[in-house]
């Protein structure tokens, strides 16, 4: 499950879409909010979560996932 964007909240600055090493939002438009263009890429690494300075962003873990995650 990937990454899911509050629209709300996000004001667009791109900084998820430059961290992401797995470049789930790839063809995101610059001033744009981004779109999770590739959600089976999400390695649930928590990058966009940590550096999103609006606070716009979170992970939905699969039930089967939360058993052994750790954030």
């Amino acid at each position: 499950m990937p990454a899911v964007i509050d629209k709300e909240k996000c004001n667009a600055c791109g900084v998820c879409v430059k961290i992401c090493p797995t470049d789930v939002y790839y063809g995101s438009k610059p001033k744009e909010i981004p779109v999770v263009m590739y959600p089976e890429e999400c390695w649930h690494c928590n990058a966009c979560v940590h550096d999103c300075p609006q606070d716009a962003i979170h992970l939905r873990i699969a039930l089967n996932m939360q058993l052994v995650y750790k954030s």
